[in-house]
């Protein structure tokens, strides 16, 4: 039986529901959208620059919602690493213990829906991941590990994204100056013992 009669579905679907798309329409991007859909620009699998970018991040925001569709956001960090890339498809990210709130495993106990959301704010890089979370382990003495099944992800643009600097990036950079300054202030205070 053929699927010819059936609108194509596109990954941007995620995102472009039916009243993202007439809101569109109504302020006039639809078309360039149309194209953005038809060019199958948000992939389903990760490249291995993304693996990369992801496994580089030592932040993310996690978005949940409840059944009823109350949204939840809450920031995840840790070192560099701390989000692995089990396969193409699939990130793991440890539930360290936190405030005890729990809104996040509730959600995710009756909404399996998720999105992440990273940002490079030295390289004005900020990426969009859709996907659903299961939960490993729920036994409160072990980690728990969220295990996030990425449906579609996308670059997001720049614009107003600020570039901001961590302070490992400013400390490296610094580190012949501050070197340079404790060298010339102890010249200094051996010229004023003299």
């Amino acid at each position: 039986m053929s699927n010819s009669g059936l609108p194509k579905h596109y990954t941007t679907d995620i995102a472009f529901t039916d009243a993202v798309k007439l809101i569109q329409t109504q302020l006039g991007s639809r078309g360039s959208m149309e194209r953005l859909e038809r060019s199958d620009s948000w992939p389903s699998h990760l490249t291995d620059d993304m693996k990369r970018f992801i496994t580089a991040r030592d932040s993310l925001f996690l978005g949940s919602a409840s059944a009823a569709g109350q949204p939840y956001i809450q920031h995840r960090g840790g070192e560099p690493g701390f989000v692995t890339v089990r396969d193409d498809r699939t990130l793991i990210i440890p539930d360290y213990r936190g405030n005890r709130h729990y809104i996040s495993l509730g959600n995710f106990s009756e909404n399996e829906r998720s999105f992440i959301f990273m940002i490079d704010y030295e390289t004005q890089t900020r990426i969009k991941i859709w996907g659903r979370v299961s939960v490993e382990s729920l036994d409160l003495a072990d980690e728990r590990k969220l295990v996030f099944h990425i449906d579609t992800w996308d670059v997001n643009c720049r614009q107003y994204l600020p570039k901001l600097w961590s302070e490992k990036t400013v400390q490296n950079a610094t580190r012949k100056l501050v070197s340079r300054i404790e060298q010339l202030e102890k010249e200094v205070a051996e010229l004023k013992r003299e």
